[in-house]
């Protein structure tokens, strides 16, 4: 597979503070990877630097372009679509106006009307919910509205921070699924970070593990899993 997003000597901090030292890694078209580590390892910051949200050095392409000194807005107009952690919920929109917003930067009409469909298709739930404001849905729902909000930009890349977080099991493994779904029907990539490593793991293809700002391990989903010395030292299980 080609690369979608290269990333070198990535390096990124919070004023004076150095947080990422330096990484390196690429996502492939069509692929999802893994960003796994303790708490403080540098994942979400290095989802933030990845979008220009922080102060950052090294380079990035996405498609074989240098976005390193791109705004966050010229970012996401070229296909990079962002679910923090926490979900952003516009809590008191609607399900659908929270929808209609994920894709302000679009002007077909009937483009977003389809894609709105489809995104119903994906998350039944929302279509049930979608005259209810959005701070009165569950937790799961919340989430759900977060990703189906990224996917009306039409993505080629979505950053995942903590998609399963605070969530119940049975919740974390139907967004999965749709999480699936969406990357082979749409080809979307992915790159997830996330503390649930067991699950993540098993939908991903590559994974690469953080401690403090540096990548200490990467490979195939598989090898990070088998790593009994990775799983006691970063993963916790």
């Amino acid at each position: 597979m080609s690369m979608l997003l290269e990333v070198t000597g990535l390096h990124a901090s919070y004023g004076d503070f150095r947080v990422l030292h330096g990484l390196d890694f690429s996502v492939e078209k069509g692929g999802i990877s893994t960003l796994l580590g303790a708490n403080g390892a540098g994942k979400t910051t290095t989802l933030r630097a990845l979008c220009g949200m922080i102060k950052r050095t090294g380079t990035i392409r996405f498609e074989g372009n240098d976005i390193s000194g791109k705004a966050t807005e010229d970012i996401v107009r070229m296909g990079v679509a962002h679910v923090p952690e926490g979900r952003g919920t516009f809590t008191g929109l609607t399900t659908e106006e929270n929808l209609q917003c994920g894709a302000m930067t679009r002007r077909s009409r009937a483009d977003i009307a389809r894609d709105l469909e489809q995104a119903y298709h994906w998350f039944p739930r929302l279509r049930e919910r979608r005259n209810q404001q959005a701070g009165t849905l569950s937790g799961g729902e919340q989430q759900m509205l977060a990703i189906a909000r990224a996917l009306m930009l039409r993505p080629r890349l979505m950053l995942l921070d903590e998609p399963s977080f605070g969530l119940a099991p049975l919740i974390v493994q139907e967004m999965f699924s749709i999480l699936r779904k969406v990357n082979q029907e749409e080809q979307v990539s992915m790159l997830i970070v996330e503390q649930n490593a067991g699950v993540v793991l098993e939908l991903a293809d590559n994974a690469f593990v953080l401690e403090t700002g540096d990548i200490v391990m990467s490979g195939t989903a598989a090898e990070v899993r088998d790593n009994e010395t990775i799983r006691a030292a970063y993963l916790g299980y």
